[in-house]
């Protein structure tokens, strides 16, 4: 049975109606918290993610529809929201293009969504978690917040600012709370390549013969030397840790799952 550290907590996930923000919503409804989730689908499907954060035990569930490019939608539902112990901020889109040939409108959103989106939440749930001496600030960056890849200019500018505003959080808040309470803290997970549905139909072109497994490795010999891929649920693991009391002191981390790609 799943230790429900998080019993009475509040959780944040923007991003969680699929993918790692949804595994993120799960893990931590199983920790017993109740769940907020942001992002987009149809109603059939974010009426589908609100029913697995339930059943993977969350006390609660509810969706908001913000427009994270808008920070006054984002104000709004932090509004509604409420006080905040755990703010997981998943949300991200992506376009490549050279940065000569990027359009301006796609650095704009890419900037707003995956970078400025971030500030506006972690402004609003910052000082409360420092009056509890509970909170715990989870950024999903990229292993692009720690190298660069071509065509991808506003992505990699954006997951590295918000590594750098994540060590700033973590060190503004490092001495709210304490060990008995929890602390304050703010880090980054850094994913490499996460095996979600987005990414099959470019497993399927390097498959050979039908072998998955072979256009896997193809896919990732390029960059990540376990040639594995990580799946949602094992980075919500990951998320989850961060949560505990005993994480008190691991603070403005920028942690790598990325089968070895950075350690090149």
């Amino acid at each position: 049975m799943t230790d429900r550290f998080l019993d009475g907590r509040i959780a944040l996930v923007t991003g969680a109606t699929s993918g790692i923000g949804l595994a993120v919503a799960e893990a931590l409804g199983a920790a017993g918290a109740h769940v907020h989730i942001n992002g987009l689908g149809s109603s059939g499907q974010i009426a589908a993610a609100l029913a697995a954060v339930r059943m993977a035990g969350a006390p609660s569930a509810s969706h908001h529809d913000a427009d994270l490019r808008d920070p006054d939608a984002i104000r709004a539902m932090m509004a509604a929201v409420g006080s905040v112990d755990v703010l997981v901020n998943n949300a991200g889109i992506q376009h490549t293009a050279s940065l000569a040939e990027m359009p301006d409108e796609r650095w704009d959103a890419l900037i707003a969504i995956n970078l400025s989106a971030c500030f506006h939440t972690m402004k609003a749930v910052l000082p409360g978690m420092a009056e509890r001496g509970f909170g715990r600030v989870i950024n999903i960056a990229s292993v692009h917040g720690l190298v660069a890849s071509v065509n991808k200019a506003p992505y990699v500018a954006a997951k590295h600012g918000l590594i750098g505003l994540t060590k700033v959080a973590a060190l503004e808040m490092a001495a709210q709370g304490s060990r008995a309470s929890g602390g304050v803290t703010a880090n980054c997970v850094c994913p490499g390549w996460v095996e979600t549905p987005l990414i099959e139909p470019q497993i399927a072109a390097r498959a050979v013969d039908g072998d998955r497994d072979a256009g896997i490795r193809a896919l990732l010999a390029e960059k990540q030397p376990s040639l594995r891929m990580t799946l949602p649920a094992e980075i919500a693991s990951l998320v989850l840790w961060l949560c505990r009391r005993e994480a008190h002191n691991l603070n403005g981390a920028a942690l790598p799952v990325d089968g070895g790609w950075t350690a090149q």
